[in-house]
């Protein structure tokens, strides 16, 4: 089943920036198992602006976090893994 935005969708425009999109994505699958998924947001504000979701559903089996969460001031931080020896 795709995912649909939900109604709260937030832009930020700091200092004339062009503004970003911030999108919670909802997907409720067949067996009424819901995923959340946060687009645009940086940092752990993504799990601030979904608690109201969370808060309405009940319990949390699982969270997986994106590289987007662990990123800070714009900047895109990557991990490699060594792969050889």
């Amino acid at each position: 089943m795709p995912f649909y935005p939900s109604t709260r969708n937030l832009t930020s425009g700091e200092g004339g920036a062009t503004p970003v999109l911030k999108q919670i994505f909802i997907d409720i699958d067949d067996s009424g198992e819901v995923r959340i998924e946060t687009k645009g947001f940086v940092g752990p504000v993504c799990l601030e602006e979904s608690k109201f979701l969370k808060d309405l559903l009940g319990h949390e089996a699982s969270q997986s976090l994106t590289p987007m969460f662990y990123q800070k001031n714009n900047v895109e931080i990557r991990k490699y893994i060594n792969l050889c020896g």
